[in-house]
C-alpha cells in the first residue's frame, strides 16, 4: 500500500512487514526517512521532525549546495556538493556533467511498470511513480517504486528522459539509491569460480566505498549480483539484514558507501565501467529493475521473502508450480562420443527407471565431435546421429520418455559454416586475434539479424521434431566487448546491448514454443539470477555435481532464490569435477533438494544402484510440492560444521521435508541436538522414519539428535502434521 501526505510531502511504502518513508524536504529534494520494520502511517510526521529535518539541507542558507554530503537522497547527484558516488551521471555538449536533481511531481498506480526489452515484475501490486528534474538540464527521471501487500519486497528503476534538444552522453544508470540506518554493518557477498559457485562471505563493511562488480558480460561464476547488508546481531533466524539483487545478467555493480557523516548509501545497477549511452531528443533510458528486502527474521527471512518474490513475481505464471521433469542427460555418460546405441541404451534404462526426459547433450550438430567446431550450426549431424534426431526421438517415445535438446545459441565456432559464411558475426575487432574461449567465440547480440538468425535456426529444430525440454548454455565469458556494427562512440554501449539482444531471443523463442521447458545454464552456474528465471524457470546451478561440494553451492544459491530453480543431478564416482567418491544414497539427497535429474550412464551402474535410482524418484514425487511452493529453512551450516542439512516447510506447516548430510565420521561429534525450524507451534507431528511423534514447538526448541552416520553419510525425515 502506498500513501501521500500532501500537507507534508510524504510517501508511506507498506509491504508485507516493512515500511520505506521518503518526502521531499524543504529545499526541494526527494529524502528518505526510514526503511525497516512495519510502522503505523502517522509517525511520518515525527520522522521527518525529528529524524528528516536534521539532515537536511536549508533552502535560505547560501552555502546549501554544500550541506548535500549528508542529505540521505534517493537519487545521488554530482558537482554540486554532494561528494559521494552519484546514482545517475551523463555529460552534456558542453561537457559539463553536474546535476541537482529536484522533485517535480508523482504518480501512484495500481500495477507494475512496463520495462521494454527488460525481464520484470509482472503483476499485481501498487506502483509510486515519483518524477524528478535537473536544475541544470533538460532531463526528467522517473523513480519507480512497487510494493505488494503480501510480499516483504520492494522492487526500484528508473527512467532517465531527455527533454531537451542535444543528444546526452549517459555514464551512469543505476537502477537505486537509498539510505539506511547508522549501524554496524557487516556485508554479505556471494563470490566463487567455475564448479565453485556463490560461496557465502561476511566481512565487516568499513568506511568508503565497496563495490562488487562483474565486467564478464553475464552475471558470473565470480560475483553474484546479490548484496547482503547485516546488522552486527544478525544469524540465520534473527535479527535484521537487508539485501538487494538485480533483475538482470549483465555487466553490474552494487556499491555500498559509509560516507564521513556515518550513513550507508547503497546503490547499483548496470556497471559503468565502460558504459556510455547516447541519448537523443525525446528519448529515454530505462535500467534494470532491482529487488531490495528487509527482514527481521535473520537471514533465513530474507532467503524466504526472495524466493517468494522470484516464485510471484519474476518465474513464468504457467511454469512456476508446475511439476519439473525428471530427465536424464548424456553429458558426463558420453561427451562427444556418442552414437545411436550409446544414447539407445541409456534411454532404454532410464525407462525401465521411471525418469521422464531423456536430454541430448553438446555434440549432436554441424560438424561437432569436439569443442572446436560446429557451435552455430543448428542441424543434426546425420554421420553421428543415423536418422538425425527423429531416430533418437522415436526411441525415447518408444520407451515413453519425452525428448530434451541442448542448444548454446550465443556462440559461434571458427570452424563452422556460420563463421565461414559469416565472419564479422563474432564478436571482435577487425584486425586482431579475438580472445577464445572453450576454444570458442562469442556471437554479437547486439545485431539483429544475428538474432534473427538464431531464433530462425533454433526455432526450425522445434518446429520439425518433438522436443519438450531445451538446455541454453553459456559456455564462455565476453572479451572485447566491440561491435562491427556499432560507431566508435558508442561502443560503450555494447555490453548493455548484448544482454537486451539476449533477452529479445529468449522472449521470442519461449513464446513461440509455450509448450517447450527452458532450462537456463552457462557452464554451470555463471548465469544464475533474476533476469534469466524470467525466461527459464529452473537453472542448471553449477558444473559441480560431487555429493560434498553441492552442500556448499546450493546453500549459497539458496540465500536468493527458490529450490525449485536450482538443477540438481545425481553423478558417477569417482566424481568428474572432484575425483570424490560419496554414496549414491547421498547424491540422491543432495540432488533431491531442487529439480532432480542425472547426469549418468544408466546401462553402466549396478543393479543396486539402480534400485537405489527407482526409490529416490518415487521419494522425490512425495515432496515435489515442497520443492516448488514450501520455504526453505537453512539448519545446519556446511562451510561452518561437519553438517549440512535444511528443511523444507510446506506453506499451510502440515507437511515438511529434512535432508542432511554429515561429512566426517568423527567419534568425538555425537549427541549434538539439531534444532528444526518452521512448524507451528501448536500442531502435533509424527517424523516418520523416526516413529517420534512431538508438537512442533518442541521440535523447533528442545530439537533431536543428529544422526550418528560414516563419512558423507545422508539422511532425509518426512514430517507430517497429525490431524
Amino acid at each position: 500500500m502506498i500513501k501521500y501526505d500532501n500537507q507534508r510531502k510524504s510517501f508511506i511504502l507498506t509491504g508485507k512487514d516493512f515500511t520505506y518513508a521518503l518526502y521531499v524536504n524543504r529545499a526541494g529534494f526527494l529524502q528518505n526517512l526510514y526503511y525497516g520494520a512495519k510502522i503505523a502511517d502517522n509517525d511520518v510526521g515525527y520522522l521527518i521532525g525529528h529524524i528528516g529535518n536534521t539532515v537536511s539541507p536549508d533552502p535560505d542558507s547560501i552555502n546549501m549546495d554544500m550541506l548535500f554530503d549528508g542529505m540521505p537522497s534517493e537519487c545521488g547527484f554530482y558537482g554540486r556538493g554532494d561528494y559521494r558516488e552519484p546514482t545517475v551521471l551523463y555529460t552534456r555538449s558542453d561537457g559539463s556533467a553536474m546535476s541537482r536533481f529536484r522533485y517535480l511531481s508523482y504518480r501512484i498506480y495500481c500495477g507494475v511498470p512496463e520495462i521494454k526489452d527488460m525481464p520484470h515484475s509482472r503483476r499485481g501490486g501498487q506502483t509510486l511513480e515519483i518524477t524528478l528534474k535537473d536544475d541544470f538540464s533538460p532531463v526528467e527521471l522517473v523513480l519507480n517504486y512497487t510494493v505488494w501487500d503480501n510480499l516483504n519486497t520492494l522492487v526500484r528503476n528508473i527512467r532517465i528522459k531527455n527533454t531537451g534538444s542535444e543528444t546526452l552522453k549517459i555514464n551512469r544508470a543505476f537502477s537505486f539509491c537509498t539510505k539506511l540506518p547508522e549501524r554496524n554493518y557487516r556485508i554479505m557477498r556471494l563470490h566463487g569460480n567455475w564448479a565453485k559457485e556463490r560461496e557465502v562471505e561476511v566481512t565487516h563493511l568499513g568506511h568508503g566505498i565497496t563495490r562488487l562488480q562483474t565486467l564478464r558480460g553475464v552475471s558470473s561464476h565470480q560475483l553474484h549480483p546479490f548484496m547482503g547488508i547485516l546488522a552486527e546481531n544478525c544469524d540465520e533466524e534473527t535479527g535484521e539484514c537487508y539485501g538487494v539483487q538485480l533483475v538482470y545478467s549483465g555487466n553490474y555493480a552494487l556499491t555500498a558507501e559509509i560516507s564521513n557523516n556515518g550513513f550507508l548509501r547503497l546503490q547499483g545497477g548496470i556497471n559503468d565501467f565502460n558504459f556510455n549511452w547516447h541519448l537523443v531528443s525525446g528519448e529515454y533510458f530505462e535500467t534494470p529493475q532491482a529487488v531490495i528486502c528487509y527482514s527481521d527474521e535473520g537471514i533465513g527471512g530474507l532467503s524466504r521473502s526472495f524466493s517468494d518474490f522470484l516464485r510471484e513475481q519474476i518465474i513464468a505464471p504457467d511454469k512456476v508450480y508446475a511439476r519439473r521433469p525428471i530427465v536424464v542427460n548424456n553429458w558426463e555418460a558420453t561427451y562427444f562420443d556418442f552414437d545411436n546405441q550409446k544414447l539407445f541404451n541409456i534411454i532404454g534404462e532410464a525407462a525401465a527407471l521411471g525418469i521422464d526426459t531423456f536430454v541430448l547433450d553438446d555434440g549432436w550438430f554441424g560438424k561437432r565431435d569436439g569443442d572446436n567446431s560446429g557451435l552455430g550450426d543448428w542441424y543434426a549431424n546425420q554421420n553421428k546421429l543415423k536418422g538425425g534426431l527423429k531416430a533418437v526421438i522415436d526411441r525415447c517415445k518408444h520407451n515413453g520418455l519425452k525428448f530434451g535438446l541442448w542448444f548454446e545459441p550465443e556462440m559461434i565456432s571458427e570452424d563452422s559454416d556460420l563463421f565461414r559464411a559469416h565472419p564479422d558475426w563474432a564478436v571482435c575487432k577487425t584486425g586482431t586475434k579475438p580472445a577464445r574461449g572453450r576454444n570458442q567465440l562469442v556471437l554479437d547480440m547486439t545485431r539483429s539479424e544475428i538474432v534473427d538468425y538464431i531464433f530462425n535456426a533454433v526455432s526450425k529444430i522445434l518446429l520439425e521434431n518433438d522436443i519438450s525440454y531445451v538446455k541454453w548454455d553459456f559456455n564462455r565469458t565476453l572479451t572485447e566487448f566491440y561491435s562491427q556494427k556499432l560507431p566508435a562512440d558508442r561502443q560503450g554501449e555494447f555490453a548493455h546491448r548484448f544482454i537486451l539482444g539476449t533477452y529479445k531471443l529468449a522472449e521470442r523463442l519461449t513464446t513461440a514454443f509455450p509448450g517447450v521447458f527452458f532450462e537456463g545454464c552457462a557452464g554451470g552456474g555463471g548465469r544464475f539470477d533474476a533476469g534469466v528465471l524470467y525466461y527459464f524457470p529452473q537453472i542448471w546451478t553449477s558444473d559441480d555435481t560431487d555429493g560434498y561440494e553441492r552442500t556448499k553451492i546450493q546453500w549459497g544459491t539458496s540465500i536468493c532464490y527458490p529450490v525449485s530453480a536450482m538443477s540438481c543431478h545425481v553423478s558417477v564416482c569417482p566424481n568428474h569435477q572432484t575425483q570424490r567418491v560419496t554414496p549414491f544414497n547421498t547424491r540422491g539427497v543432495i540432488a533431491s533438494l531442487g529439480a532432480t535429474g542425472y547426469e549418468i550412464d544408466l546401462s553402466k551402474i549396478s543393479e543396486q544402484e539402480k534400485e537405489q535410482v527407482v526409490k529416490q524418484i518415487a521419494d522425490y514425487k512425495k515432496i515435489d510440492e515442497l520443492v516448488l511452493k514450501g520455504d526453505l529453512y537453512r539448519l545446519s551450516n556446511p562451510f561452518d560444521d561437519n553438517y549440512f542439512c535444511v528443511m523444507i516447510v510446506g506453506k499451510d506447516k502440515m507437511s515438511a521435508y529434512v535432508a542432511g548430510e554429515r561429512f566426517r565420521g568423527d567419534p568425538a561429534d555425537r549427541n549434538r541436538i539439531l534444532k528444526l525450524n518452521g512448524l507451528a507451534e501448536d500442531k502435533t507431528y509424527i517424523i516418520e522414519e523416526l516413529g517420534i511423534t512431538a508438537s512442533g514447538k518442541a521440535l523447533c526448541c528442545a530439537g533431536i539428535l543428529f544422526p550418528r552416520l560414516p563419512d558423507y553419510g545422508a539422511w532425509t525425515w518426512h514430517i507430517k502434521a497429525v490431524k
